[in-house]
């Protein structure tokens, strides 16, 4: 509040866009971006509707986008040979597709939405790798969040391992080549 009593020329921002700020803080890329940071990628949030069983992205398509759930429910699915696998299911505030942050990645997984509808916001790989290069400090806390997004990843793999050893090759998972 003091803050911008001492800055007048400070950008205020209406109850839509505080609503959408506040939305984006929970998440995980975002939540350490100030509101005038997430205000940069404002014009590149598009609001996109799917239905049930309509897959957003396959296994292997390029990393074009991100995307975060407004609302709506998404299974993220492996395939392993004719078959689909459930990994997880995300909810409103959780995004996926995080690995568009890595230029020419590739999709790991396939999601679908589960939901009767789900209302997903989409942010273009080119624009948020733009946003990135352009702000030295945004791509910090943006890949800061990643890098704990994968640690935590890394530690739940492991975990699960550990608790079901013998069922996969751990080594796979971090081969180098």
């Amino acid at each position: 509040m003091l803050k911008s009593i001492l800055n007048p020329f400070r950008r205020s921002y209406n109850s839509e866009e505080l609503n959408l700020f506040g939305f984006l803080q929970k998440v995980r890329l975002f939540e350490r971006l100030s509101y005038e940071e997430m205000a940069l990628f404002v014009p590149y949030l598009y609001l996109r509707q799917y239905k049930n069983e309509e897959a957003v992205f396959f296994r292997g398509d390029p990393s074009h986008a991100l995307y975060i759930i407004k609302s709506g429910e998404i299974a993220l699915n492996i395939d392993v040979k004719d078959k689909f696998e459930e990994l997880s299911r995300i909810y409103p505030g959780d995004a996926f597709g995080d690995n568009t942050v890595i230029e020419n990645a590739t999709r790991i997984f396939t999601s679908v939405v589960v939901s009767d509808n789900a209302e997903l916001y989409v942010i273009p790989q080119v624009n948020l790798l733009q946003i990135m290069n352009d702000n030295t400090v945004i791509r910090a806390k943006v890949m800061t969040s990643f890098a704990e997004i994968y640690n935590a990843y890394s530690a739940n793999l492991v975990k699960s391992y550990r608790n079901h050893f013998g069922f996969f090759d751990l080594s796979l998972a971090y081969k180098r080549r």
